[in-house]
C-alpha cells in the first residue's frame, strides 16, 4: 500500500509541474495528430457525464449544453486551470481530485464516461478501465480517445523504442490498446475509428443493459 501511495504522490507531483506547459504542448499534438478528436468524443456524450483525467479542462468547451459534467484528475494544479476555464466559459462543472485507479463514485453513477488522451499515462490502465465500467450505468457509454499501438510492425517497433524513454520519464505508454480491455469486459463497441498509421484510436462502447 505504501508503495502505491508513493507512486500516486509521485505522479501527482509530476502532473502538477506539467500543468504550466501542458496546454501548449498538447495543442501542437491536437492540431497535427489528434485533429477533431476532442470535439468528436464530447459530441457522443449524454446525460450525467464523468470525464476521467479531465486535466486543464480542454474538453469542456465541446460538450453540449444539456449534459451534466463531473471531471476528475490526479493533479490539483490541473484542476485549478480547469476551474478557471469553466468559469470563463460560464460552464457549471463539478471537479474532483482523485485517481482513476479508485474512482470516488458509487457503482452505476453516470450515463457516460469519457477519457481522452489519459489511459496512455495512467499507471494501471486496466484497473482504470475496470473503474470506468463500474461507475457506468447499464446501457451507458464509454468514450475513449488515445494514441495506441500502430497498425504496422515497423510503427510498433518505433513506439517500443520511444517507450524506453517516455515510460521512465513521464509514464507515457505507446503500445497500449484500450479497445481490447473494453471488449474483454463485455462492452459492445458501437463505433471505432483509427488513423495516423493506426496510432490514434477513438471508440464508443456501450455497457450491457441487463447488468
Amino acid at each position: 500500500m505504501a508503495q502505491t501511495d508513493d507512486r500516486t504522490s509521485r505522479w501527482e507531483q509530476y502532473w502538477d509541474r506539467k500543468s504550466t506547459t501542458y496546454d501548449k504542448e498538447i495543442g501542437v499534438l491536437d492540431r497535427r495528430v489528434f485533429g477533431d478528436s476532442r470535439r468528436w468524443a464530447c459530441s457522443q456524450a449524454a446525460g450525467d457525464v464523468l470525464e476521467v483525467a479531465v486535466g486543464t479542462g480542454l474538453n469542456l468547451a465541446f460538450y453540449t449544453d444539456d449534459v451534466v459534467i463531473t471531471g476528475l484528475d490526479i493533479s490539483e494544479q490541473m484542476l485549478d486551470l480547469a476551474r478557471s476555464r469553466a468559469q470563463d466559459a460560464g460552464r457549471e462543472v463539478t471537479l474532483r481530485h482523485g485517481t482513476a485507479h479508485a474512482l470516488p463514485f458509487d457503482d452505476a453513477s453516470f450515463d457516460t464516461v469519457v477519457c481522452t488522451l489519459g489511459l496512455c499515462a495512467i499507471p494501471d490502465h486496466e484497473t482504470a478501465v475496470d473503474e470506468m465500467v463500474r461507475v457506468l450505468r447499464p446501457g451507458g457509454r464509454l468514450i475513449l480517445v488515445d494514441h495506441v499501438a500502430g497498425s504496422s510492425r515497423l510503427v510498433r517497433g518505433v513506439q517500443w523504442l520511444v517507450e524506453r524513454i517516455t515510460i521512465p520519464m513521464a509514464g507515457e505508454h505507446y503500445l497500449r490498446r484500450p479497445l481490447h480491455l473494453v471488449q474483454e469486459r463485455g462492452l459492445e463497441v458501437e463505433l471505432r475509428e483509427r488513423f495516423k498509421l493506426g496510432v490514434v484510436e477513438r471508440l464508443v462502447a456501450r455497457k450491457p443493459g441487463d447488468q
